[in-house]
């Protein structure tokens, strides 16, 4: 994903996050100058981009990147699967099955993960990364030669699976009762960052802001216009970027997951990059993407991935009984892209969206 404001053409690569883009919107007509602080960088495999509103003017752009880079920085050291040295890389690397102590961050996202797992009955699993793997994507460099079979994808499971996967909070452990088992945090750490850079622009009192971390989006207060923040959702197609839908946005978060962009084609047939852990293979339905509101980005981060395995119909109805405010994006009979939105969901569009076709 990527957030940008709609009057720049500045396309930013967004490496392995596999969501559809947000643009941030910017608003005019203001009779006042609008003063905006707009930061940005690499992070986590992604690019972030933050936007402050009206700042305190005792507080320089110096101050908030070193509070940015703090965080960030702390995360990607005990979230990230790349760094050898991380906590979880530590974890994933041991074969014991012992309680293994972990920061209380560590802890937290695990069992926020774990809580989206059994609450969608497994369409959300932090363990099936060796599957990702297997079908050519995540870590992979490319599409397998041979698409794995039944007996490759048998063995896999018997090291996947979050019920496999245990923490306490009090004190802050982990463990695993298989020792090949591993945890890759890819599908919640983004959104858990954005939580606690937010958490970190409270503590400097700072009240209007947008924070983007590859597409998971939080937001506080007003724009410098003094209005909500305008999120625009992308049309989920191979083309030009272009909004789908605008979302008014005050105080809250909101992801999305895709189908439209990382995918290969074998003998006719597509295949996703988005697999069920529930049958080991990539999702094959009509939605191409959803979009989340949640008050966390990291459940909202979790939460998009989930409903994308999940499908526009079982997602549907699931979003609606928890009552989550949650867009599907799906192709029509005719192939037009349609959406369908959850009861919850109505009152974050804007009145001059889009049309759906």
């Amino acid at each position: 994903m990527r957030a940008v404001p709609a009057r720049s053409t500045q396309n930013l690569n967004l490496l392995n996050r596999l969501c559809v883009t947000f643009l941030v919107l910017a608003l005019s007509g203001c009779s006042r100058e609008p003063t905006q602080l707009t930061l940005s960088g690499p992070t986590m495999g992604t690019i972030y981009a933050i936007k402050i509103a009206d700042p305190p003017r005792q507080l320089s752009a110096n101050d908030v990147q070193i509070a940015i880079d703090e965080e960030l920085r702390r995360i990607d050291e005990s979230m990230s699967g790349y760094r050898e040295d991380s906590e979880i890389s530590r974890f994933n690397a041991t074969a014991s099955t012992e309680w293994i102590e972990v920061s209380r961050e560590v802890a937290e996202v695990v069992h926020a993960a774990l809580e989206v797992s059994v609450h969608s009955a497994g369409a959300f699993d932090v363990t099936v990364a060796p599957i990702v793997r297997a079908w050519g994507f995540g870590s992979a460099k490319h599409a397998p030669a041979n698409l794995p079979d039944e007996e490759a994808m048998r063995e896999l499971r018997k090291s996947v699976g979050y019920q496999k996967v245990h923490v306490r909070l009090s004190p802050s452990t982990i463990k695993k009762d298989v020792p090949e088992l591993t945890i890759d945090l890819n599908g919640i750490a983004p959104g858990y960052a954005v939580d606690r850079l937010a958490a970190r622009f409270d503590a400097l009192h700072l009240t209007n802001y947008m924070i983007d971390i590859g597409g998971e989006i939080r937001v506080r207060g007003r724009n410098a216009e003094q209005e909500k923040w305008r999120i625009a959702v992308e049309r989920p197609t191979d083309t030009e970027a272009v909004p789908f839908a605008i979302l008014s946005l005050r105080d809250t978060s909101v992801t999305t997951s895709g189908e439209y962009r990382h995918y290969y084609d074998r003998d006719g047939k597509r295949y996703s990059h988005t697999i069920d852990p529930r049958t080991a293979r990539p999702v094959d339905h009509h939605l191409a993407s959803v979009v989340v509101v949640h008050p966390q980005s990291m459940y909202a981060d979790a939460w998009a991935t989930a409903y994308n395995v999940l499908g526009a119909d079982a997602g549907y109805e699931l979003a609606n009984r928890l009552g989550m405010p949650v867009m599907f994006i799906l192709e029509d009979e005719s192939g037009q892209l349609v959406s369908r939105m959850t009861s919850a969901f109505d009152k974050y569009v804007a009145v001059d969206r889009p049309s759906d076709r």
